[in-house]
């Protein structure tokens, strides 16, 4: 099943901001988790917010949280791994 993928204000604003290289790895990341948001490969579930987990990209986190019901992957925040986890 692929997950419809939705992505809040403050990520989009983030990815406005990259450069074109990390733009498309984190996009492409995007669509990996979007076949397989839960592929323990791809992600891990954060120890602060049990139902938001998180994709590494390079020094960059992809937090996102998986909603079964209506078949969406809400992208909560794309931030640098130093400010991620705050």
């Amino acid at each position: 099943m692929s997950y419809r993928v939705e992505i809040f204000r403050e990520a989009e604003k983030t990815l406005e901001t990259l450069d074109k290289v990390m733009d498309q790895r984190i996009r492409k990341k995007l669509r990996e988790l979007a076949q397989a948001p839960l592929d323990p490969r791809l992600s891990k579930q954060m120890e602060t917010a049990k139902d938001r987990r998180y994709s590494r990209v390079g020094d960059w986190r992809i937090i996102y949280r998986v909603n079964e019901a209506s078949g969406t992957l809400d992208i909560i925040a794309i931030r640098p791994r130093s400010r991620a986890y705050r």
